[in-house]
């Protein structure tokens, strides 16, 4: 479960009452800190990617800040994930993985060292 803080949510974005609507349509949790500006998202991973996807849909450029909120608080994935990706992938590469996932070249290559051991 993540928890993103979303500093002057209200004072930063347009068309507000949209975005919370799209935000609470994924399944996550957006909520007011007490009774200040700072907002805060709750889910997991894959409500997030949610959420990503339709602020893209929408092109509103004020609503990019939220979608940079939440790359910048993206897991990193486990050895068990990437070897999951390219089991499902058999044709990829390792820099597509690296692109794809976004981890290092050391633990790309573990995931691929993996698959080649068993």
């Amino acid at each position: 479960m993540l928890d993103i803080q979303l500093n002057s949510f209200i004072r930063r974005i347009e068309h507000a009452d949209t975005l919370k609507a799209l935000i609470k349509s994924s399944g996550a949790q957006l909520s007011r800190k007490g009774r200040s500006r700072h907002w805060r998202i709750r889910g997991d991973w894959s409500q997030l990617e949610v959420i990503v996807k339709h602020i893209q849909q929408h092109d509103e450029p004020s609503w990019q800040w939220v979608v940079e909120k939440l790359h910048c608080n993206r897991p990193k994935p486990s050895l068990e994930d990437l070897v999951s990706i390219v089991k499902h992938n058999p044709t990829m590469t390792l820099h597509q993985l690296i692109a794809q996932t976004e981890c290092t070249l050391a633990e790309a290559r573990r995931a691929f060292d993996e698959i080649a051991w068993d």
